[in-house]
């Protein structure tokens, strides 16, 4: 017998992710938020029409999250990973990694467009 997933339930799970308020650049992975907020090299604030939910690429369904351009470097350093902060809530919804961009005090870093796709059943 084949598997099957309603599109309502992985848009439920992405609906989380859309909770987002900031994208954060980091120098490392964080697992908590308190380590995401602390470590935040830089950041976007984020809104809802920053986010777009629709068919996934492969299977599934996905939501992107758009371009931010010019954030201010708040740290200097080298960002690895980008994060995605409910900071109303203090949660850690999703980490990524990114291309090592060193970032420099008084200077700006763009948050490149991506997704985060959850696949359909195999």
């Amino acid at each position: 017998m084949g598997k099957w997933v309603a599109e309502e339930v992985l848009d439920g799970a992405l609906a989380i992710v859309v909770g987002a308020n900031r994208a954060v650049a980091l120098g490392s992975q964080p697992t908590t938020f308190a380590a995401a907020w602390s470590g935040r090299l830089a950041e976007a604030t984020l809104t809802a029409g920053d986010f777009s939910v629709g068919p996934g690429d492969s299977s599934g369904r996905k939501v992107t999250i758009a371009a931010k351009a010019g954030a201010d470097v708040l740290v200097p350093g080298s960002a690895t990973h980008v994060a995605l902060l409910d900071t109303t809530g203090g949660r850690l919804l999703y980490v990524t990694t990114c291309p090592d961009q060193p970032l420099a005090m008084g200077g700006t870093v763009n948050f490149e467009s991506w997704s985060v796709e959850i696949g359909a059943p195999v």
